[in-house]
């Protein structure tokens, strides 16, 4: 064993506006397998991730659903944090990268880039619509595909054939706000001057990426770095730029990777340490596992901020591969494109965890889920050969004997003297994460002792020879202890089961060392059952549905106008125009004169006001609005403004919402608070 190490290991974020799914899950259990490895060897092992919450699309789907980007990324971070934890994910901390940690970070990381000069201004051409008064994100633009000619798809990426491209490449663009065509504005962006560090970064890539990774990544080195554009205009959810009157706003993968930093800087306050005690430490190793599709941001930019802000870069950047099924990419028509919680509705999270495991190489190389062989692998191995050693050890000692352990014989101590001495060589495989490799010793282990088992046949001998009996089953459950703890990594709770069978605590790397005699052991409980087929085919067709579902009401969402984004919003737009409406639908709109008795920032929110309005009546409502860069609290105190207060009551992260407060503007610093001419009431009704 070695001294004990320090080691900090980080995740690829997901992204807060979609499902976990089966592909994701790959990065996901294979750092979990290597941290868990790590904790059981004796090290202390610190597994970070967090949300990526920030950037257009987030905007857009909160206002397709009608919700706040707020409200978006909660309700994400409760279904990604649960399908972790059911996927026996364990992170030491799971945070957000809409947090005061990471705005502050962002703040500093950014000042730092200006004092060394590596930031630059550049005035740039993007869409603009002259209808909403605004320049448009790729998300905000639709228009034709220029690859396969699908209508309707957004600016940045075609649903149809995943092609990628510029708004500007599109045919019959329109602001999908409210469908008229934009035009080409200049806008001031800034620029991180990347080509700064290209000799740095030439020489800390070969160090700190594999050779295959390296060489991919120094193909852009064949000429100058070419400038990152690191903000973006607004409406935006994020943080904003300092120094631009919040109309400037971080790209998403600026802030993205600050993420690994600022949830690091929560777990250490957790535990009364500060950021640079963790990250500035030069005893502490740092890793980040991630797929190769973001090498780039990864092995570039990302170590080029580090470097910019004078902060350590990781020891290394673990790239992995992507998941195939079938030996093809995920299809959502064929229903392979699967959610972790469409899995989770139909089958054991252990027999993915183990499938992984048995596929799982330190390389680039996609990995192919064959669900046909995921069955069969999982049946033969993990059933038939591991679990049948202690269904048919423990039952047998527990039924037909009188539950008590003896010794092994002889030719069971040569068994298990042999599987104590594979320990290093596996123990190597996880370190160097080749699970495959691990995997393959483990279930080798596991043949020797299911020949072992068979010949000895101790069913036939429990009246015969019961002290020769109880020697074979004493040797097989030793056995099938040292392959629990073998494969604790890959599965925890299968492994506390085995604990619990033994009447042990949960294992670590050097109880190996032990060989369990005259123990009594507990009752058997189940550990795993074969997959039925048709359980695999019901997954697979209830993703298929799922996905079905989802396409159509993209469909239908891009032939409709979108919805209004309510308050508190992260841009509000100006200039949809609805259909006309009766007198008795106005009617049903309950408008009052109000007035503000309290007014106080949420400190948490970057856009959000909490405030106390009397509106008649002796009723005081709360309502929390998204006017935070258009106004200080103290400006709004005693202001009579228009409130609806018949809107349903809207329960908020930071509290109960109970109408809305009318303003108008395209959102940000540009709100306008609507006022009550001089005489209005409160209390009166707005006709």
């Amino acid at each position: 064993m070695n001294d004990k190490r320090k080691i900090l290991i980080t995740c690829a974020l997901p992204y807060a506006n979609g499902y976990i799914h089966l592909g994701h899950l790959v990065e996901y259990l294979q750092a979990d397998f290597w941290a868990r490895f790590q904790n059981m060897r004796g090290n202390e092992c610190v597994f970070i991730c967090a949300d990526d919450t920030h950037g257009t699309p987030i905007m857009v789907k909160a206002r397709e659903l009608g919700i706040t980007p707020e409200a978006l990324i909660a309700q994400s971070y409760k279904e990604h944090t649960q399908d972790f934890a059911d996927f026996q994910v364990q992170f030491s901390h799971f945070g957000s990268t809409n947090s005061e940690e990471n705005r502050l970070l962002c703040e500093y990381f950014y000042k730092k880039m200006q004092e060394g000069n590596h930031t630059r201004s550049q005035p740039i051409q993007q869409m603009y619509c002259n209808h909403d008064k605004m320049f448009l994100p790729d998300r905000f633009v639709k228009g034709t595909c220029p690859k396969c000619g699908a209508k309707e798809q957004y600016g940045d990426s075609c649903d149809v054939c995943a092609s990628t491209y510029s708004p500007s490449d599109m045919k019959d663009v329109h602001c999908s706000l409210c469908g008229t065509a934009p035009v080409m504005k200049d806008s001031e962006s800034i620029f991180f001057k990347l080509n700064d560090f290209k000799q740095y970064l030439e020489e800390w890539i070969p160090k700190h990426c594999s050779p295959e990774i390296s060489k991919k990544m120094l193909e852009w080195f064949n000429e100058d770095l070419k400038d990152l554009d690191i903000s973006r205009d607004e409406p935006y959810f994020g943080f904003a730029i300092p120094g631009t009157n919040n109309k400037k706003f971080f790209y998403v993968w600026v802030d993205a990777p600050m993420g690994y930093m600022s949830t690091t800087e929560q777990w250490a306050k957790s535990q009364g340490k500060t950021l640079k005690d963790i990250w500035q430490d030069p005893s502490r190793e740092i890793y980040h596992f991630i797929g190769k599709d973001i090498a780039r941001f990864h092995t570039i930019f990302w170590p080029a901020f580090l470097k910019a802000a004078e902060f350590r870069s990781p020891n290394q950047v673990f790239v992995h591969g992507h998941l195939m099924v079938n030996g093809e990419k995920m299809s959502k028509s064929k229903g392979t494109f699967i959610a972790a919680r469409t899995y989770l509705n139909h089958l054991n999270p252990e027999y993915l965890r183990y499938y992984y495991s048995t596929k799982l190489s330190s390389s680039v190389d996609d990995i192919d889920l064959n669900l046909e062989d995921f069955t069969n692998r999982v049946n033969s191995e993990l059933v038939g050969k591991i679990t049948n050693l202690g269904s048919r050890g423990g039952q047998m000692l527990k039924k037909k004997m009188d539950g008590k352990m003896s010794v092994p014989d002889a030719e069971g101590k040569k068994l298990i003297e042999h599987a104590q001495k594979t320990a290093e060589s596996i123990a190597a495989h996880y370190e160097a994460r080749d699970f495959a490799k691990a995997l393959g010793e483990i279930r080798g282990l596991a043949d020797d002792a299911n020949k072992y088992f068979d010949e000895k046949a101790p069913w036939k001998t429990l009246e015969t020879d019961p002290e020769g009996t109880k020697q074979v089953i004493t040797t097989t459950l030793n056995m099938f202890r040292m392959l629990a703890i073998y494969l604790k990594p890959v599965l925890p709770f299968y492994s506390q089961k085995v604990a619990k069978l033994l009447g042990e605590k949960d294992y670590v790397w050097s109880d190996l060392n032990t060989v369990l005699t005259n123990r009594e052991i507990n009752d058997y409980e189940h550990l795993a059952t074969r997959i039925e087929a048709d359980k695999v085919k019901a997954m697979v067709e209830e993703g298929r549905k799922i996905n079905e579902e989802i396409q159509a009401a993209k469909k239908a969402a891009s032939t409709a106008k979108p919805a209004a984004a309510p308050a508190p919003a992260a841009a509000a737009t100006a200039g949809d125009r609805p259909a006309e409406i009766e007198f008795a639908d106005f009617d049903k709109v309950d408008l009052r004169i109000g007035q503000v008795i309290e007014a106080e920032e949420i400190k948490e929110a970057d856009k959000l006001l909490r405030l106390k309005i009397d509106i008649g009546e002796g009723q005081i409502r709360q309502i929390i609005s998204g006017i935070k860069a258009a106004y200080k609290p103290e400006q709004l105190v005693g202001r009579k403004v228009l409130v609806c207060v018949n809107l349903k009551p809207r329960k908020m992260k930071f509290g109960m919402s109970e109408g809305m407060v009318l303003a108008a503007g395209t959102g940000g610093s540009d709100l306008f608070v609507l006022s009550a001419d001089d005489g209005a009431q409160v209390g009166q009704r707005v006709k």
